[in-house]
């Protein structure tokens, strides 16, 4: 089988024992996954990104190079989190995701975003700026609530 440039097909997941996957994804070089974790199948994940611990990434989820995703996080099926405002360019600005954080299902978390320790975001939104932590990311238009 032929894979495209510094991917790895992972049918032998020999490199990550303390993880599950529950199929086929794509992994670029120097990724850190951490234990407890479990990745959907048709995940892609880029060079350099960082999952925490016990973390759940839904099928269909597409990590960019270097974004950094903290322990105990969610994320829905055909999220993607992106890192190049206009591309194709050199410069990276992976998202940052904090601990405990619950991503929907459909997301699209933009470059540079920092999602703060326990927010939520809600399915099909689109996250632009930064989410601040323990809040509810409902709609669109940057509208929020606290969680209690």
């Amino acid at each position: 089988m032929r894979m495209g440039r510094d991917y790895d097909f992972l049918i032998s997941m020999e490199e990550y024992p303390n993880v599950t996957f529950y199929g086929p994804c794509s992994i670029k070089k120097n990724v850190k996954i951490g234990e407890g974790t479990r990745i959907g199948e048709f995940t892609v994940i880029g060079e350099n990104a960082k999952i925490g611990k016990n973390c759940r990434i839904l099928y269909h989820v597409t990590i960019c190079k270097d974004a950094v995703i903290g322990d105990n996080v969610f994320i829905g099926p055909n999220t993607s989190l992106l890192n190049d405002r206009y591309p194709p360019s050199k410069k990276s600005e992976p998202p940052i995701i904090e601990d405990d954080v619950v991503i929907g299902a459909g997301c699209l978390i933009f470059p540079g975003v920092h999602v703060g320790r326990g927010a939520r975001i809600g399915a099909g939104v689109r996250v632009r700026c930064d989410v601040p932590a323990g809040v509810s990311w409902l709609k669109e238009r940057f509208e929020y609530e606290k969680v209690d």
